[in-house]
């Protein structure tokens, strides 16, 4: 349950402001049918985020738990200060012609956004921090619902009203935190 629990409040809570949070402003705001986005964003996650809680799983095995713990808690560590840089959307990255339906232009639009993304790495560290890949996919993807949800239903409204650079400095504390018990508890 902690696997679950962690993944889900940390990736909701990095994902606010985030360059895939923008992309579901954009699909929001140019389809205004907040159903198929979420459901895109959904399919899209798991698989992203299934795929990256594997790598994270097996590096744990591959590379040994001493090795792993130094790597995990720098890697917690970087990503508090990666939290601080705010994210832009590219132009390349908004749906500018939609091709197979709003579900899969949001599917395709956001696997591919996700990939390297800052939740998509968090998503390795925590599958490598935690026994348990299916909790931690499970969690990482209710996070991302939790954070998009709510853009593709409310879109520019809630976007107006979300102090992200709190947010952000709040999710960088509770990485940095999550680092240095790493480094110092295993």
């Amino acid at each position: 349950m902690e696997a679950f629990l962690v993944s889900t409040g940390i990736v909701a809570l990095a994902e606010i402001g985030d360059k895939t949070q923008l992309l579901t402003l954009v699909l929001a705001a140019r389809y205004k049918k907040p159903w198929p986005i979420v459901a895109g964003i959904f399919v899209a996650t798991l698989v992203n985020h299934g795929i990256a809680g594997a790598v994270g799983a097996w590096l744990t095995k591959a590379i040994g738990p001493d090795v792993m713990r130094w790597i995990l808690g720098a890697s917690f560590i970087a990503m508090a200060a990666w939290m601080l840089v705010p994210d832009k959307l590219d132009e390349d990255d908004s749906a500018s012609r939609q091709r197979g339906g709003i579900f899969l232009t949001t599917a395709i639009l956001f696997f591919i956004v996700e990939i390297g993304d800052k939740t998509q790495i968090a998503t390795v560290a925590l599958a490598a921090r935690f026994d348990s890949l299916a909790a931690v996919v499970m969690g990482t993807t209710i996070g991302m619902i939790l954070a998009n949800a709510p853009v593709a239903f409310f879109g520019d409204a809630l976007a107006k009203k979300m102090p992200v650079r709190i947010v952000h400095v709040v999710t960088a504390v509770i990485f940095a935190a999550l680092g240095v018990g790493v480094l110092v508890w295993g």
